[in-house]
């Protein structure tokens, strides 16, 4: 079989062509969510919806080193605060979660100490972060060790999809054992693997009963893949996943492996999929901003998934479930007073 594209090289092509319920697993080292998220009235409409953005990407490359955003001509320059809040104004987007960006490994001290000061600060929606690591070597548990009692920092992520990371990488000794202890210091791990290796993830979470795990992007299946079989590996490994209760889903990501002149029925077989194999408590959505602007701005693809779940005739219990509820409980989101613009 093929090997999927790295997403990462799909960005750089991308960015010239663009110049059931919840299970108790899933909640139990979750932090309980504040009483004024406790007392939220249902909604009476798909625009009153209040967003919990789980996929804040923000870089400053005055202060960090992304190698991998060299020579892209969209992602190229530095994303900070006040472009997040431009793209996401008048969204309703009350809460926000940080998502590491990849940094150079000498820097992960630094971009963790960045976005702590971010969600103290209320002049923004973030409330909480997933930070670098490094799981497979001997310095993690020294490292994550240093954040075992913030409020703040909800877990860890290393992309496992680059040129670097074999299929398996996730599988050895000391990786294993460094997300165990992520389950035991109450954090979790995102899974962001290529769709093929996707069964390796299942293959981690099995021996990690104890620690909460987030599928990233709907398991980075492209939408322009026609291959039944490549599309079957996906299916059953996102279904393997979704038999482990300490499992989510967020709902992102792959709008940019859409065409140029993407339509939002292009998106819906991967999203539906998902969505409907996770079911109604454990599915999230996320930005992925800026990512998702080699295809589409933040606001096109949250009209985009909206127009997706009316499609599915989901109920706005259920899309509020999705675009905030789920998010609130699984990380423990506290309300900080941001108000959104």
């Amino acid at each position: 079989m093929t090997r999927s594209t790295d997403r990462r090289e799909f960005l750089k092509t991308a960015s010239g062509a663009a110049c059931a319920g919840f299970m108790s697993g899933a909640f139990s080292h979750a932090a309980t969510a504040s009483n004024q998220e406790k007392k939220d009235q249902p909604v009476n409409s798909q625009a009153d919806l209040p967003i919990v953005d789980t996929h804040e990407h923000l870089w400053d490359l005055t202060k960090f080193n992304l190698p991998w955003t060299k020579d892209n001509k969209v992602l190229g320059r530095s994303f900070v605060t006040k472009d997040y809040l431009a793209a996401t104004q008048g969204l309703n987007l009350v809460k926000s979660v940080y998502m590491e960006v990849d940094v150079d490994p000498k820097q992960q001290v630094q971009e963790a100490e960045y976005v702590i000061d971010l969600c103290q600060r209320k002049d923004n929606p973030m409330v909480g972060a997933v930070i670098s690591g490094r799981p497979a070597t001997d310095e993690f548990r020294a490292y994550i060790m240093k954040y075992k009692d913030s409020q703040h920092i909800k877990g860890v992520r290393q992309v496992l999809h680059g040129p670097d990371n074999p299929p398996g990488f996730c599988l050895g000794s000391q990786f294993v054992k460094s997300v165990q202890l992520l389950g035991e210091l109450g954090m979790n791990f995102d899974l962001c693997l290529r769709s093929d290796d996707l069964g390796d993830g299942a293959k981690l979470v099995a021996q990690c009963p104890k620690t909460r795990f987030v599928v990233d992007h709907c398991g980075n299946m492209d939408v322009t893949v026609t291959d039944k079989k490549k599309r079957q590996v996906w299916m059953d490994a996102m279904q393997a996943l979704a038999q482990h209760d300490n499992v989510v889903c967020k709902i992102s990501g792959i709008i940019v492996t859409a065409n140029e002149n993407w339509k939002t029925s292009d998106l819906e077989p991967n999203m539906r999929f998902s969505m409907e194999t996770f079911g109604p408590d454990r599915r999230m959505f996320a930005g992925d901003w800026p990512v998702c602007t080699l295809r589409a701005s933040f606001r096109q693809w949250v009209d985009a998934l909206k127009e997706i779940v009316r499609g599915m005739n989901m109920t706005l219990a259920d899309q509020k479930k999705l675009f905030h509820d789920n998010a609130v409980r699984f990380y423990g989101l506290k309300d900080k007073g941001y108000k959104p613009a």
